[in-house]
């Protein structure tokens, strides 16, 4: 179990910093390997159509995601706080900008990821209890039908929300076992490949059309800018880390180590994974595989029908390690926004025994939990596809900013090839923006809106809390 040592915060908000380097790298890990790797790649092959390209999207994928990795490894370390990116949009653009990444993550991103993911948890269930999957409603409420998936997914939630309110160690200690059994689950589908590859006949018939010679680099260009979307997905969430700064002993040098450790590994296994997947089956049955489950069909091709309930309890661990990584983290960018008066004051209350932040947690698995019920969080996720890559944009572009702002800020780790390398992140990320502007519109557009409405949210919210204090400096 991860020792602890009581600290205060700057602040004297009474945090532990109670996680070292391994319990933040397996937030990192276990945060960006959920469902996805699982299931994505269907997605990106019936877009790119062809394997050469499918891997090329996994490869930028890669790349893109160590880029923002580095760079926000510097922002991590000069200011170590609760609320990770939504402190360093604040500090480099001010509190308008930090209220819309909090505004924005808070209604969608975090808690339609974390309603996502848990429903993805319940359908794996389902297949080794089928009551679980069963379609008829246990409830109508007018158009509103309430199955027992959801149930699943909402039981998951309320247990893991409370497993994290008994104490960050319990917390770290869960993703610690967890992220280390999905990795393990993914070396071993790996390694199945590797020896038992010869079983299937994606070797032979991907290689004969790795190459798609028909279209030139500017068509192929476009195929991978716009299927990135699912892979920097799968890919997302590294940064969660971030937002429990003052948890972290020795945040200067493990915030910055534990992102680049953690993308690094887990970027290898997806590279690996997906060369996996083309080794065992054709192109042809990865895009269309059943419900997409790409993992599943591959280990039925190398195991037989009774892969499927292996795979099953494979992505159920993973999903519940993902869910745990997200709900630990994500409440402490509430606890930072009440902290600076943009979200409600309960939200900065930490339980006296456990330092824990039980009232955001709370909050964060209501909203969570009618997501779930709903039954609009993956469109809502959809939608928001086109502001998360904004947002990293700008956190990435606040490097720059706050060289010029801040000068004197203690900076013990440097972004490595500055100002090239997050340069280069910057101009990627908003021409993808620009690419799904143009070829998803109907996705990105309302994404966009969404953000906007947070702001006359903000001038609401600062006239009708005026005692609320402006949020401090950093130091």
């Amino acid at each position: 179990m991860p020792t602890t040592t009581a600290a205060s915060s700057a602040s004297g908000a009474g945090f532990v910093q109670g996680l070292g380097l391994l319990d933040a790298t397996t937030i990192v890990m276990g945060s960006m390997i959920g469902s996805g790797i699982f299931i994505v790649s269907a997605d990106i092959a019936r877009q790119v159509q062809s394997p050469g390209l499918l891997m090329v999207t996994w490869v930028v994928t890669a790349i893109l995601t160590l880029l923002a990795a580095l760079s926000f490894g510097e922002l991590a370390a000069a200011l170590p706080k609760a609320g990770g990116q939504y402190v360093y949009l604040r500090e480099a653009y001010g509190p308008l900008s930090g209220f819309l990444y909090g505004w924005t993550l808070f209604t969608v991103i975090q808690t339609g990821t974390i309603a996502a993911v848990a429903v993805a948890f319940a359908r794996f269930t389902g297949v080794m209890l089928p009551w679980v999957s069963q379609p008829e409603a246990l409830l109508r409420l007018g158009s509103l039908a309430i199955r027992n998936e959801q149930l699943v997914a909402i039981a998951a939630i309320v247990f893991l929300t409370w497993w994290n309110m008994r104490g960050l160690r319990y917390g770290a200690l869960l993703q610690n076992v967890f992220t280390f059994t999905k990795v393990g689950a993914l070396l071993g589908l790996i390694g199945l490949g590797l020896f038992l590859g010869g079983r299937g006949s994606g070797a032979e018939t991907n290689l004969q059309q790795f190459w798609p010679t028909e279209i030139g680099w500017a068509e192929a260009a476009r195929l991978v800018g716009v299927a990135l979307v699912g892979a920097l997905f799968s890919s997302d969430s590294w940064h969660n880390v971030t937002f429990t700064g003052e948890e972290v002993r020795n945040p200067k040098r493990n915030l910055p180590l534990s992102m680049a450790v953690g993308v690094l590994t887990v970027s290898a296994l997806y590279l690996c994974t997906n060369w996996i997947y083309l080794q065992v089956l054709p192109l042809e049955a990865i895009q269309n595989a059943p419900s997409d489950r790409v993992g599943t069909a591959v280990a039925q091709q190398l195991l037989g029908p009774a892969a499927q309930q292996g795979m099953a309890i494979a992505i159920m661990i993973s999903t519940f390690g993902c869910m745990n990584g997200i709900i630990l983290a994500g409440a402490r960018v509430l606890f930072a926004m009440g902290r600076d008066g943009l979200f409600f004051p309960q939200a900065t209350r930490l339980h006296p025994t456990t330092h824990t932040p039980n009232v955001s947690l709370g909050v964060q698995a209501l909203w969570a939990s009618l997501l779930c019920l709903s039954g609009t969080y993956s469109d809502l996720l959809d939608y928001v596809i086109f502001a998360v890559l904004l947002f990293y944009a700008l956190t990435i572009a606040g490097v720059f900013v706050l060289r010029v702002r801040r000068p004197d800020l203690p900076r013990p780790y440097k972004v490595w090839g500055y100002p090239l390398l997050p340069a280069v992140y910057v101009l990627c990320a908003l021409a993808i923006c620009l690419l799904l502007l143009v070829y998803k519109p109907n996705y990105t557009w309302p994404g966009l809106g969404l953000v906007l409405l947070g702001v006359p949210a903000y001038f609401v919210w600062k006239r009708v809390m005026p005692a609320a204090s402006a949020p401090p400096p950093a130091r």
